[in-house]
Formats: structure tokens, C-alpha cells, sequence
């Protein structure tokens, strides 16, 4: 933007914010409103399967709290995933995620075989085919409804990975925003390897995420294992780190960065951003025209002009 035209919209967003009144104390309500810490999400939230914190402000840390399990995926797993984000969805303590493995050895070994042995129970009580159908679609709605859920919060979701991410886990992270993980991580579509097909995102996101279909389909024929090398050379993985204390330390850190930025224009991008990966170039332009003919009002927009034309950081009210 030339220097012309940024001095008649910084002129027009003063017009805007002041209906009679200064802009300064208008935002400086905001500042007011934005500087109250955020509440810490352990006092705020009790899974079981689930651990959450706020390591810095607005930044939420999701640990899997499944240790003794490798963090196995069992049911009560599955729907605390869908309750944790549908909640962090419409938090306003909180502006990023970051999802990690937590204290276990592995980031999780996949689906609970155990879990699935008790729905075989569950089925063979019942005689009829289609009535075995009808409980095994609600099922895998539900499993896929948890994956979805990370995609569907607008705040952006941060993966960090460490060591083993099986089969429900790699479907996990491909719906992630950002994707993670230490060099000794290693990944496996294992569905195949267990008589079924992937049934919960990976097949749908995966190729998606990474752009390459014959990679995808090898893997997703084999089930073999791959190491973290080669899901950073995919694009899996944005980042690799030599260990778990470094991992965390690099994903809050972007979370951070990420979490001191406008909630309106993060969220608002991550909106765009999934709705385009489904629809037309023009249908994703149309779309954004329609967030910002709104946001483009919003004070956030003002804040971060004034800050950038002070050289001071700024600071938005929570969202």
C-alpha cells in the first residue's frame, strides 16, 4: 500500500471508530479488556482422557492423558477430543492449541483394541444385519465428528508429535493446522493392517495435506511405518526438533507468536483457509469478501494500523 492510500484509510478507520467520541479511549477499553489474563484452561475444563493448560496467555495446551494406554484411542478418548475443541471453539481464553502426547511414551499407538473388542461385544448381542450397520455408522460418525473437530475450531490447531503416531493418530493430525515432531517420531496408516479401511479423515485429508497421491496410496496400501525424515520431506511435518523438551518449547512458542495476533484476522483466515481447500478459487474469494466486509470494521483492524504506525506491539480484546 502506497503512502497516499494508507493515509486515507488510516483516516477513514479514525472516522469509523469515532461516532463523536476519541479513538484512544475506545481502545484503550479494549487494551483494558485484552490485558486481563487469561484463565487458566486447568481450572476450566476436566477430561480424563484429556490434560489442559495455558502455558502463556490465550495459549492452550491439549495433552493426551492416557499413558498407561500409549494413549490409545478408546471411546471415552474419541468423544472428550469432540467436547475439548467444540469447547476451545467458542473460549475466549483461548486464541491457539497445541496438542501433544503428553507424558507417554508414545504420542498414541492408535485405536484400542481392547475398545474394540468390547463394540465387537456389542455387536454380536445383536442378530440382524442391518441393525449391526446402523450401530457401527453411529460409531464411525462419532469417531469421524472427533477428528473433524480440530478442523472445525477456528482457533489454529498445533500438533507436536513425538515418537509413534499410529494409525487414529496420523488421521488426528492431518486435520491439524500445523503439524510438528522430534526426529525419533515415526508414523503408520495402519488400518489395512488390522482388516479395515481408514474410515476417520487420513484417506480424504491426507493427499490433500501433503499433495502427493502415490506416496499416500503406498502407504495407505502397506501400512508400513515411515520416519520423520520422510514425512518432513512429504510436508507431513513443518519442523523437526531433537526432542520432546525442544518440541514443546518450538510449538508454544509459534503459538505464542500466533496467539499475539488479531482473533478476528486468525480466525477469520483459518475459516478462509478450510473453506477453500473444498471449493473453486472464485467461491474462496467470495467467501473471504464476505468475512472482511465485516472485519475490516472491526476495531482489531484500527489497533493494528495505530501499533504499526507507533512502532509499539499491539494488544486486542478477547474474542
Amino acid at each position: 500500500m502506497n503512502k497516499l492510500a494508507f493515509s486515507t484509510v488510516f483516516s477513514t478507520l479514525k472516522t469509523m471508530a469515532r461516532p463523536g467520541a476519541p479513538v484512544a479511549p475506545h481502545i484503550a477499553r479494549n487494551l483494558c479488556a485484552a490485558a486481563n489474563a487469561s484463565t487458566d484452561a486447568s481450572t476450566k475444563y476436566n477430561f480424563k482422557t484429556l490434560k489442559l493448560t495455558t502455558p502463556s496467555p490465550f495459549v492452550v495446551h491439549v495433552e493426551f492423558n492416557r499413558p498407561d494406554r500409549m494413549n490409545a484411542f478408546n471411546r471415552q478418548l474419541w468423544t472428550e477430543i469432540k467436547d475439548c475443541f467444540d469447547q476451545l471453539h467458542n473460549d475466549p481464553d483461548c486464541r491457539v492449541v497445541v496438542l501433544s502426547g503428553g507424558s507417554s511414551k508414545h504420542f498414541t499407538a492408535g485405536i484400542d483394541l481392547f475398545d474394540m473388542m468390547k463394540l465387537g461385544q456389542e455387536m454380536g448381542a445383536i442378530e440382524e444385519v442391518g441393525r449391526r450397520g446402523r450401530l457401527l455408522e453411529g460409531t464411525i460418525k462419532l469417531y469421524q465428528d472427533c477428528i473433524s473437530s480440530l478442523e472445525h475450531c477456528y482457533k489454529p490447531v498445533i500438533v507436536a508429535v513425538h515418537s509413534a503416531c499410529i494409525g487414529a493418530g496420523l488421521n488426528l493430525i492431518t486435520a491439524a493446522d500445523v503439524r510438528y515432531c522430534t526426529r525419533d517420531a515415526w508414523f503408520s496408516l495402519k488400518e489395512v493392517d488390522i482388516g479395515l479401511a481408514a474410515d476417520v479423515g487420513a484417506l480424504q485429508r491426507f493427499p490433500r495435506v501433503v499433495g502427493n497421491q502415490s506416496w499416500v496410496r503406498e502407504l495407505a496400501f502397506t501400512a508400513r511405518k515411515f520416519a520423520s525424515d520422510e514425512a518432513h520431506s512429504h510436508g507431513l511435518v513443518s519442523r523437526l526438533f531433537d526432542n520432546r523438551e525442544e518440541l514443546l518449547q518450538g510449538a508454544i512458542k509459534l503459538a505464542e507468536e500466533i496467539a499475539s495476533k488479531s482473533p478476528i484476522a486468525v480466525q477469520g483466515t483459518k475459516k478462509n483457509i478450510v473453506y477453500s481447500a473444498d471449493h473453486t478459487v472464485q467461491e474462496g474469494l467470495d467467501h473471504i469478501r464476505a468475512i472482511n466486509m465485516l472485519n475490516l470494521q472491526s476495531e482489531d483492524f484500527l489497533n493494528a494500523i495505530m501499533a504499526s504506525q507507533s512502532k509499539e506491539t499491539p494488544v486486542f480484546a478477547k474474542l
